[in-house]
């Protein structure tokens, strides 16, 4: 029986173009997309859309990353961040805006957005399947489709007033062409002190490179100006299982053994927590 479209899917069609034609529309057509020429792209029944075919996806986040940051990011820790970033999208953009967010996970500050905007409507992107199909879920009105960031988005031109890039990698050229003129980028990263407790515990733990900052900013330049920067700094206190949930959500995990997981002495029972949120304008 085909998938009925999703409401949230429908809300957002018009910004969808073919990722193989690159410019024409698609339209529902029994359980699927499909545009003009034929190209045809299935809508899962937990209600995302798949674009990303003919490649295979080299990163996103497996079922076990995805369980694991669902399971962390519903105990609030992160709430400060998420509070953050819809703020600062709220306070530049109308209510009845479009967000488009890029790496998006499991939805989870696309869907705190939309909450600040009554109006809003949202469209996540992500490379691993597991995670947008809690993101198809997140919100009533966001959608979700399967997407890598560094390949064009299949996305119309200046169709997005905010896009959102939180902890997530970064297509600039892309940003800039499916923002509006007067749009908003708003890009999330951690501080050198950003979970140093785990790190200095944990070997396998991933580092904030020092010269991180001079390249986001440099690979910014050409397409945006920078704008307000907002520090988000704070500890949270950890149970054993959140702080392994932590670990796990982070590619860090793939290079951990279960024995360095489960490892009482090595996970702390509190964490710095401390990103950077800037907002960007288009050039």
């Amino acid at each position: 029986m085909p998938v009925l479209l999703p409401p949230a899917l429908e809300l957002s069609l018009d910004l969808l173009r073919c990722p193989t034609c690159r410019t024409r529309r698609l339209h529902p057509d029994r359980g699927a997309l499909r545009c003009p020429a034929g190209h045809t792209f299935d809508i899962g029944r937990h209600g995302y859309v798949s674009l990303l075919t003919g490649t295979r996806a080299t990163s996103g986040d497996d079922p076990a990353m995805v369980q694991a940051r669902d399971r962390f990011l519903s105990t609030g820790a992160y709430a400060p961040i998420r509070r953050a970033v819809a703020r600062l999208a709220a306070d530049t953009v109308p209510e009845r805006a479009t967000v488009v967010d890029v790496g998006c996970g499991t939805g989870y500050y696309l869907a705190g957005v939309l909450d600040r905007l009554p109006g809003a409507r949202g469209l996540g992107l992500d490379t691993s399947v597991r995670a947008v199909r809690s993101a198809a879920r997140a919100h009533a009105r966001a959608a979700a489709a399967t997407w890598d960031v560094f390949r064009p988005f299949p996305l119309a031109d200046a169709v997005a007033d905010v896009v959102l890039d939180v902890f997530a990698p970064r297509n600039p050229a892309e940003f800039r062409r499916v923002l509006r003129p007067d749009g908003r980028l708003i890009v999330v990263r951690p501080t050198a002190r950003h979970l140093a407790e785990l790190r200095g515990r944990v070997a396998a733990m991933v580092t904030v490179d020092p010269a991180k900052e001079q390249r986001l900013h440099r690979a910014l330049a050409p397409f945006f100006e920078t704008g307000v920067t907002e520090q988000v700094a704070y500890t949270a206190i950890l149970t054993r299982q959140e702080a392994l949930d932590l670990v796990g959500m982070t590619p860090s995990a793939r290079h951990m053994s279960r024995a360095e997981l489960t490892d009482d002495g090595r996970l702390p029972d509190q964490v710095t927590v401390s990103v950077l949120a800037t907002v960007y304008r288009p050039r």
